[in-house]
């Protein structure tokens, strides 16, 4: 069987015939393996969804109990028989319940990374190597000038700066799943042990996560009304970047704006953001970490979706790799 009879790109996503079945497909469907939570991956309609317990709760909290009409949780290393193809999830490291996704037919594998990271992570399971014929990789910082710097010195700027500013409230963007998680626990890790205060859009999330066992201390609700903006002199507030261009953000005392991003590499990013202390701190793979992990899995083709494609293809040619751009669409940079 070729690897493009077993699962190939659709409109609607990648498409497996044999299985019946659509991988993070970006339209509502009759059968959907999702691979993670975040909203340009996983989204509500679909008649059924097979994806991790994690996952499938992340669904329910961010779209409601009837976000799809049936559910089935699959274990990591659990394999699951769909319609005579045999799938099977694996950790991604990407955020909590992220999983990559192996497809098995006849002989051929092929795997899904979905969005992956190698670097450790405390809120998430750590990225499982999985042996493949065709590894479909995401490309998000897929160009040999990101190279992202250790996490832990990032929070470390964050720290210095409450020291050198301590009458500013620090506003620190992180999108809502993962990355707010992720970052509450640097903190954390780096001995921060005041309460970080947290918008709204982050507290059913934060929930869960602690509901999972991932500790994230003492965090608060980021109210404020003009009488107690003085609480917040010298806090950490931590919210979706969203939230920091509307009035909210305003209401706070002297607010430094920091942003939690892999893109804040990107000077003119930050600097279009009206960012002022931009945190490097991504939960996808940077150009190192990419190559590494097709060398490591040295499969016979790659396939490469949703971020700098060309880039990674031509790498894959020149290492002798057969290997393809797979121009999907819909799949946006909410977990970066």
């Amino acid at each position: 069987m070729k690897p493009e009879a077993l699962l190939h790109p659709t409109p609607a996503g990648l498409f497996c015939p044999a299985g019946g079945f659509y991988v993070d497909p970006v339209r509502p469907v009759e059968r959907a393996l999702i691979t993670h939570g975040h909203s340009d991956h996983a989204r509500s309609g679909h008649a059924r969804v097979l994806a991790t317990r994690q996952t499938l709760d992340i669904m329910r909290i961010r779209y409601g109990e009837d976000f799809c009409g049936e559910e089935q949780a699959a274990a990591f290393g659990e394999t699951v028989e769909v319609n005579g193809v045999t799938v099977s999830f694996h950790p991604a490291g990407h955020v909590l319940g992220s999983a990559q996704i192996r497809i098995v037919k006849d002989g051929l594998r092929i795997v899904v990374s979905g969005d992956y990271k190698r670097g450790i992570d405390p809120t998430c399971a750590p990225f499982e190597p999985v042996a493949c014929d065709v590894f479909i990789t995401e490309a998000t910082f897929g160009l040999p000038v990101f190279h992202h710097p250790k996490p832990q010195a990032e929070i470390g700027k964050l720290l210095t700066s409450l020291k050198q500013f301590p009458e500013r409230t620090h506003l620190v963007g992180a999108y809502a799943l993962g990355k707010a998680q992720r970052v509450i626990r640097l903190i954390r890790d780096a001995g921060y042990d005041r309460p970080v205060y947290i918008h709204g859009a982050l507290a059913k999330l934060c929930d869960y996560y602690e509901g999972q066992g991932i500790a994230l201390g003492d965090l608060r609700a980021a109210t404020i009304d003009k009488k107690a903006d003085q609480d917040f002199r010298g806090a950490i507030v931590v919210g979706p970047p969203s939230a920091f261009q509307d009035r909210w953000a305003r209401r706070f005392n002297e607010p430094l704006i920091a942003f939690a991003s892999g893109w804040m590499m990107v000077r003119q990013r930050a600097k279009q953001g009206g960012v002022e202390l931009p945190l490097v701190i991504s939960d996808h793979c940077d150009w190192p970490e990419l190559l590494d992990t097709i060398k490591e899995l040295s499969p016979g083709e790659v396939w490469v979706t949703h971020g700098r494609e060309e880039a990674l293809v031509r790498w894959c040619e020149l290492q002798g790799i057969a290997a393809k751009p797979l121009h999907l669409v819909g799949y946006e940079d909410e977990g970066d």
